[in-house]
């Protein structure tokens, strides 16, 4: 949790934008309470530096949603183009499926290319649209969802905090 004040500085330049929902930058104290409440929460460091993040979080409350999540990844500007965003990802899924999960599911401000590209690169497949769902910036903005398995469904799973389901 220390590096929540230089997570909050990747994240504000995309509150700035349609890619985030939210109309003001969370405080560091907000940034926190996400950390501690999220499944996983990955950091890229470069040069001592935050350089990019990703997380994954509850899907939904009710219990037959404990399998899944969504996920984010969000790699500060300076960083772009490095494979950051892809190697955060590539940790996380590797993580997620080390404690039980089984599907990941992420949502994107549309139009966005690179997003959906590095989303379908890792093998997750659209499942909808919600149309006009966000106003935001004087215009409404669909989001759409992508789903990603994370291997074999298994017929009697553990939940993933090891409790019976």
């Amino acid at each position: 949790m220390r590096d929540a004040a230089e997570i909050r500085e990747i994240y504000a330049p995309y509150v700035e934008t349609p890619v985030s929902f939210e109309n003001a930058v969370p405080s560091e104290e907000e940034v926190r309470r996400r950390i501690g409440k999220a499944h996983v929460w990955l950091v890229s460091e470069c040069g001592g530096r935050v350089a990019g993040y990703a997380y994954a979080s509850k899907h939904r409350e009710r219990e037959a949603y404990h399998w899944s999540v969504e996920s984010s990844v969000y790699v500060h500007r300076a960083f772009h183009r490095r494979g950051i965003g892809r190697r955060l990802y590539e940790r996380l899924f590797s993580e997620l499926r080390s404690r039980g999960f089984v599907n990941v599911y992420a949502g994107i401000t549309l139009p966005n290319a690179a997003s959906v590209a590095l989303h379908q690169s890792f093998g997750f497949e659209p499942v909808g649209i919600f149309r006009h769902i966000g106003f935001k910036l004087g215009r409404w903005h669909d989001v759409g969802w992508w789903s990603h398995l994370l291997g074999k469904l298994p017929a009697d799973p553990r939940r993933p905090d090891g409790s019976a389901h």
